[in-house]
């Protein structure tokens, strides 16, 4: 329906280049000729005009004048789609997202079939994820524009987001019927039978999913992905030697990821430890040079057999020189015997380098020495060891001996800290990562070390002082932290904080983390047209579902769990004197809807 007040010609034209002017975000020229309309005394309350001008005083972040002048618009046309759609945009960039939705039910009331709001209205019914809505609208855009590509696909989507996978592959059927067949598939085509695929397999219905798969194999450009799937759905279907045939070929093509041979291990039904041993063993001889096949026999291999294994591999690590050893065999540490033979071995290790310069005494003749590096890298194993353990005395003891052998080594003085901190003494611990971090001061891994351990001791000043040397300059560092989402640091000072009894300064940090969660879900906002348009559908429906559960996040939870303890803390014992209460204001209130 067309506005009730229509302009002339000449103010028409006008009118037009006001919306070109915003498109391309020429906003001071949009301002000139909508000054030019309004000016003309017979259009001075002109409503589609007003609404114009406000949009675009709006980007110009004039916000109050922009709601003023849009309100007045809309007072003076109420039957205009423009009015409505506009007053919906002001309140979507306030992020007011269910007035927003009103506004754009309102606008399609005058104008049913307005290709515009329709798309913007479905943008945030997926962002409010309001499927039901969803479904309705991108039905009636694909009404309109049954040609277009993304019609399909969002009309589609809707129905799997909902969980009506029949439905869902119809329509993702019916379009991929209407493709031209050709040979040169492209990987936005690879992309959507990939999509269709997952549907078919959440749908349960793995068969089809495996014989779809199998049928467009040709068309799949990715084959990564093609072959995990293929893999996949053999091993559930329970086709191991098919399912064989692909984990091996992927472990060729990457022998370093540990998934496959887990897959690989379930599809030969290897299910005694000796026989899982010997499968990694065959595997170590097939691929010299990749770690899983050394490491993960570890894992099922007992008694004597493991002695040899362990002692094999720790020997190789030892003369390369590899820091994090301890770390890639902690998770062994659940079985106390092989705890025992890793101490016993170290143990060995360190008397035999000492005096002979091998790992083993019995071994004097065999060859050159080993490196002299090697012990110092066994008493940084031993000193993790003992502390792993709780026994902290051996572990200060094993560390300083290894600083003593190499004074420079910036990972002996992190580890030292390291032993102090589960000791249960930050401040000791901190004065060691400081030490680290003079050592390098150009090693961004080590200062923010040193500064998450400064917060730990609650040396605030100290840890933004050490994080400033790597934020922008003229930027104050808590600043440039807050904005570049740093939230291991904001929760960390949010805790020291509280420990310290700034309890506003601490909620003050706790708000900073949860606006950059909101900020996350904001962000989606980008991706709703563009993964439509580049057919990452897969990713996007990633994204989604990880949206869903974001709120799930360790930041968020440390973060709402100190602001919790605040708050309670307060209620408790409430502040009394003036400048405590105005410090507590400083903290804004951390609970939002939701």
């Amino acid at each position: 329906m067309p506005s009730s007040n229509p302009l002339p010609p000449k103010e028409n034209a006008l009118f037009k280049r006001i919306l070109r002017c915003y498109e391309q975000k020429q906003y001071k020229n949009g301002l000139k000729f909508a000054k030019q309309i309004l000016s003309n005394p017979k259009y001075t309350e002109h409503g589609e005009t007003l609404a114009m001008k406000g949009l675009t005083l709006n980007c110009l972040g004039r916000k109050e004048e922009a709601y003023e002048y849009v309100r007045r618009g809309l007072r003076n046309d109420l039957r205009s789609h423009v009015c409505w759609h506009v007053y919906g945009l002001l309140q979507r960039s306030d992020k007011k997202y269910d007035e927003a939705i009103k506004c754009y039910r309102n606008a399609l009331k005058w104008e049913k079939d307005n290709m515009q709001i329709l798309r913007d209205l479905s943008l945030l019914q997926i962002q409010m994820r309001d499927l039901e809505g969803y479904r309705d609208t991108r039905y009636q855009l694909l009404m309109l524009r049954p040609t277009q590509r993304a019609s399909w696909i969002g009309y589609a989507m809707s129905f799997h987001l909902l969980e009506d996978y029949k439905n869902a592959l119809n329509i993702l059927e019916t379009f991929l019927d209407q493709q031209q067949k050709g040979n040169n598939y492209d990987y936005e085509h690879s992309e959507l039978l990939l999509y269709q695929n997952l549907v078919i397999q959440e749908s349960g219905d793995l068969k089809e999913a495996l014989k779809h798969l199998e049928s467009s194999q040709d068309q799949i450009v990715d084959k990564l992905t093609l072959k995990e799937n293929l893999g996949e759905l053999n091993l559930k279907l329970k086709n191991f030697d098919k399912a064989a045939k692909h984990y091996e070929e992927l472990i060729q093509r990457n022998p370093e990821n540990t998934i496959y041979y887990n897959k690989l291990i379930d599809a030969k039904n290897l299910a005694k430890p000796e026989d899982i041993v010997n499968f990694y063993l065959e595997c170590s001889e097939k691929f010299a040079r990749a770690m899983p096949p050394r490491r993960l026999p570890l894992n099922y291999a007992v008694g004597e057999q493991f002695k040899v294994l362990v002692d094999k591999y720790m020997r190789k690590a030892l003369s390369k020189g590899v820091p994090p050893l301890f770390v890639d065999l902690r998770s062994l540490y659940t079985d106390k015997s092989k705890v025992e033979t890793i101490e016993n071995l170290m143990l060995q290790y360190a008397d035999a380098l000492k005096k002979v310069g091998k790992y083993s005494e019995a071994e004097v003749n065999n060859g050159p020495k080993e490196p002299a590096s090697a012990l110092l890298w066994v008493y940084y194993y031993l000193a993790q060891h003992h502390d792993y353990l709780n026994q902290t005395e051996k572990a200060v003891n094993y560390i300083d001996a290894a600083i003593e052998h190499t004074p420079t080594l910036i990972e002996l003085f992190v580890t030292k800290g390291r032993i102090y901190k589960h000791a249960g003494d930050p401040q000791e611990a901190y004065k060691w990562l400081d030490e680290a971090q003079a050592l390098d001061t150009a090693d961004r891994y080590i200062n923010s070390k040193c500064a998450k351990y400064m917060l730990r001791a609650n040396r605030v000043k100290e840890a933004e002082d050490t994080c400033a040397k790597f934020t922008r300059e003229g930027v104050s560092a808590m600043e440039n932290l807050n904005e570049m989402q740093c939230m291991w640091f904001e929760t960390e000072c949010a805790l020291a904080y509280q420990r310290l009894g700034k309890y506003g300064e601490a909620l003050k940090k706790c708000h900073e983390t949860d606006r950059h969660f909101s900020e996350i879900i904001e962000d989606q906002f980008d991706f709703h047209t563009y993964c439509m348009r580049k057919m990452t559908l897969r990713s996007y429906v990633g994204l989604l579902r990880l949206e869903d559960v974001l709120r799930g996040h360790p930041f968020y939870f440390k973060a709402a769990k100190c602001a919790i303890e605040v708050y309670l803390h307060l209620f408790d014992e409430p502040l009394k004197d003036e400048s405590a209460e105005q410090e507590l204001n400083t903290g804004e209130s951390f609970w939002n809807v939701h």
